[in-house]
């Protein structure tokens, strides 16, 4: 239900927009939908096996402890590895012969604990431009095959079919339709059937766009050969050491696909760790509020 109090507030943003002349009060005046892209934390919940997983318990709970006005609270612990959900790889997350992207001393730059350089906390909260290449779709699938490796031809169809492409500086999203199977974690992972991902040639075709960013609805974001896991992470060399382009994984692309949003804004906004390889993220499409 619509109250009094909504439709004045946004009167009145809608008149302080037009006094500014600022655009993007004006669009979110005129109405803003957001999709959340973020998988929900939760215990159990698939996790690669190269990094501790998501553990939550209360440590407090109500009636632990009781004020004297009849009050209580409760609270919690949280454990997680920094690539453990929906999350974002910063650029120190992968090295190749010793160097980071840029030539930089892998070795040197994680003295101490943390990275000087190329940590989660360099890349900046921004808000920019998000295309969904929807490669299941491409082929006529709810989803893609374990072990499908996504090309640069795919991709180019995929952008050509949706008629949109990535930009410089913004986000590409790929639609394997893999996130059906987050509630299974084992097919989900995919060790023994595979996981189908961009190959090198793809994420080739990714980085002549300039995005900043790359992500998928898998694990990997790369192809995943049956029974091989995460032996050899070829697409992670090519985008985060080559040409220092983030990686985004364990994305929720069902409600985009579904709907065939193709191009939207795109929230993109790790948390700032200082020194960390990756970070938990909770990434937001918007689109106005017609769509």
């Amino acid at each position: 239900m619509t109250r009094i109090s909504d439709v004045t507030e946004a009167a009145d943003a809608a008149g302080e927009s037009r006094r500014t002349g600022d655009p993007l009060l004006a669009a979110v005046a005129a109405g803003v939908e957001t999709i959340d892209l973020a998988q929900p934390l939760a215990v159990g919940m698939p996790c690669s096996p190269n990094h501790p997983g998501f553990r939550m318990v209360l440590s407090r709970r109500h009636g632990d402890m009781i004020r004297e006005d009849g009050g209580s609270a409760a609270n919690e612990v949280i454990v997680t590895g920094g690539h453990v959900g929906t999350h974002i790889d910063a650029l120190a997350h992968v090295s190749q012969d010793g160097l980071l992207h840029g030539g930089l001393d892998a070795a040197q730059a994680q003295t101490g604990g943390a990275f000087t350089v190329h940590g989660i906390d360099a890349l900046r909260p921004r808000l920019c431009h998000g295309v969904l290449l929807d490669v299941a779709k491409l082929h006529g699938v709810e989803r893609l095959p374990g072990g499908y490796g996504i090309t640069a031809e795919d991709l180019a169809a995929a952008a050509e079919q949706s008629g949109t492409r990535p930009r410089p500086g913004g986000v590409c999203l790929v639609n394997t339709g893999w996130s059906t199977l987050w509630s299974d974690p084992r097919r989900y992972l995919g060790h023994d059937s595979g996981v189908p991902g961009v190959t090198p040639d793809g994420a080739r075709w990714l980085a002549r766009h300039e995005i900043v960013a790359a992500g998928a609805d898998t694990s990997a974001f790369e192809q995943v050969h049956p029974g091989r896991g995460h032996a050899t992470l070829p697409v992670h060399r090519i985008l985060l050491v080559e040409h220092g382009t983030h990686i985004i994984e364990h994305l929720r692309l069902g409600e985009l696909a579904a709907r065939g949003l193709a191009e939207f804004a795109f929230v993109l906004a790790p948390l700032n760790i200082v020194g960390a390889t990756g970070s938990p993220l909770r990434p937001l499409a918007l689109v106005s509020g017609d769509r």
